[in-house]
């Protein structure tokens, strides 16, 4: 999303693409490996859990050996960063600024069930992705392009983070058993199944929301070929609503959310 806005505004840079998307792979790939570590260990991966087997709750792989699977994708994820950086900025100081937001990239990716105090058991991942997986990685992207900023990115960007952030939230409705036990206490645990099904509603049309202010803001009707998406959004919502099966949803979720990006893509390819 952030290298179609910067294409948009003319100032796409193919090496940037590149080195954001393998950067984001490593970061993705860091939290999952993270995320089986920390929930192994805290106890939210019991035998009771929902879902796909997980690695090291099936005993496929040990703990151990997870624990440096980590380590090997945070170093990764580093490398990756900062080769992005070196091609995208000639100025220190925002170097420096932009390493710090990659080191806090990774850290939030390890210690959302990791740690003595994962903040992913107090309830606050939800934030996390909304910052790391919608403004953070799409207005830096952005920036990395074009070198400067646009206020009206944030709408796009927000889109983002508010459908990354239902990923999450489908994930924790289908855990909610398993994770109350573990006492980790995700959004669902807090404020219960009924009430969670609301809140991954409105995110999915505050989400849509957000494009039809970009879209009235910029002139640019193009942004609305994402709609097209809208329909299979609507579809995952009342999924997560009426089935007593939530798990394929959330794959539903994350893989309108990447149509969802592609659309408008190729709107802005086709029709500016």
């Amino acid at each position: 999303m952030g290298s179609f806005l910067a294409a948009f505004q003319n100032a796409f840079r193919l090496e940037i693409l590149l080195l954001a998307s393998v950067t984001t792979i490593f970061l993705q790939i860091l939290s999952n490996l993270a995320n089986d570590y920390g929930d192994t260990i805290h106890g939210a991966d019991s035998p009771d859990r929902q879902g796909p087997t997980r690695a090291v709750q099936s005993g496929v792989i040990s703990l151990a050996e997870m624990k440096k699977a980590v380590i090997l994708f945070a170093i990764l994820s580093l490398v990756s960063g900062i080769l992005l950086l070196f091609f995208a900025l000639q100025d220190w100081k925002l170097f420096l600024v932009f390493l710090g937001l990659g080191i806090a990239a990774i850290i939030a990716a390890i210690t959302y069930t990791s740690g003595k105090k994962p903040y992913g058991y107090a309830g606050l991942g939800d934030i996390s992705v909304f910052l790391f997986f919608g403004l953070v990685g799409v207005i830096g992207t952005y920036f990395l392009h074009t070198l400067s900023f646009d206020w009206s990115i944030l709408l796009p960007a927000i889109s983002l983070g508010l459908f990354s952030t239902t990923v999450l939230n489908i994930n924790n409705i289908r855990d909610i058993d398993s994770d109350t036990k573990a006492g980790k206490k995700s959004i669902p645990v807090r404020i219960g199944k009924k009430k969670a099904i609301l809140y991954n509603w409105v995110l999915i049309l505050t989400g849509n929301f957000a494009l039809l202010g970009f879209a009235y803001s910029q002139h640019a009707w193009w942004a609305l070929s994402p709609l097209i998406v809208l329909p299979f959004m609507i579809h995952v919502g009342l999924g997560v609503s009426k089935s007593k099966s939530i798990d394929p949803y959330l794959k539903k979720m994350a893989i309108a959310t990447l149509f969802w990006v592609v659309s408008f893509g190729l709107g802005l390819l086709i029709f500016s």
